[in-house]
């Protein structure tokens, strides 16, 4: 059909044309805002100063932790060398017991001075190296039971020294310079009993009993 027979007499009118100027362009970016060379300085200045900090703290830390361990390994090392000498001397102490008691029974005899002399060199040179290492005896006698440095083997009645006393020492206590390698062998004191006074004797001085009645 030709446009002149459609309804209305007219052409259709065609779709108008969009021109290549006309197109809407994309929305640009705005451009960052340009840095002067001071203001980029002072941003790396204060990056560099952050790493630094980062570093510096990095290290005290390492260096804190070193001085750990260091402390810790020369407390190891010593503990090992303490116990070590520590067997040690306790296996040596029964020795040096049997040299005292030779000691004690070859005092005042006439035909063996001479070796009794040698003997009691050989156990003074013996006691100082042993001093030299830290290993010295304690006394007890005559001081209060102390289970940190005694171990009680019997009790007596005494009313001569107060109760808890140590009256006999039966094995000497060691010291390995600030600890006690051997506790001393001892016998402690306790409270005399008192035998009751007969029935109806009269104890001078009682109380509400009078002067006359103590003479009579």
């Amino acid at each position: 059909m030709d446009n002149e027979d459609r309804p209305g007499g007219g052409a259709a009118d065609p779709a108008p044309a969009v021109k290549s100027d006309e197109r809407t362009d994309p929305v640009t970016e705005a451009a960052p805002t340009p840095v002067s060379p001071l203001e980029q300085l002072q941003r790396d200045l204060e990056e560099s100063a952050r790493q630094a900090q980062a570093y510096k703290d990095q290290f005290l830390r390492k260096a804190a932790e070193f001085e750990n361990y260091k402390r810790r390994s020369e407390a190891e090392y010593l503990n090992t060398v303490r116990n070590a000498n520590e067997g040690l001397l306790s296996a040596i102490l029964p020795i040096v017991e049997d040299f005292t008691r030779s000691l004690k029974s070859g005092t005042g005899s006439g035909e063996g001075d001479a070796f009794y002399r040698g003997v009691e060199l050989i156990y003074q040179k013996l006691m100082k190296v042993l001093e030299g290492e830290g290993l010295a005896p304690f006394d007890s006698v005559g001081k209060p039971f102390d289970v940190g440095y005694h171990d009680a083997l019997l009790q007596v009645a005494r009313d001569d020294v107060p109760p808890g006393t140590v009256v006999e020492e039966v094995a000497r206590g060691y010291k390995l310079k600030d600890r006690v390698l051997r506790h001393a062998k001892v016998i402690v004191s306790t409270a005399a009993e008192r035998e009751p006074a007969p029935e109806g004797s009269i104890t001078p001085g009682t109380p509400g009993q009078s002067k006359e009645s103590t003479q009579g």
